[in-house]
């Protein structure tokens, strides 16, 4: 499951997020933050970290420096 899930995020990287226009106001990028949560902690801890980021990236965020806990 870990790996299914790393490379889809891998995919996203090179092929879906140069097609977006705006930028993740993060740091590393939540795509980025999802595969370091997921290889540090597995799929179901790293997933839910993942989605608790991805919740938190809005326009309205500070955004900044924000690692892997």
């Amino acid at each position: 499951m870990k790996n299914i899930l790393i490379a889809m995020i891998r995919f996203y990287q090179k092929f879906l997020s140069p097609l977006k226009h705006t930028r993740c106001p993060y740091t590393p990028t939540c795509s980025q933050y999802g595969l370091e949560a997921i290889q540090k902690y597995g799929a179901v801890k790293g997933s839910l970290l993942a989605c608790w980021r991805i919740l938190r990236c809005n326009p309205f965020s500070k955004g900044g420096y924000d690692p892997v806990p």
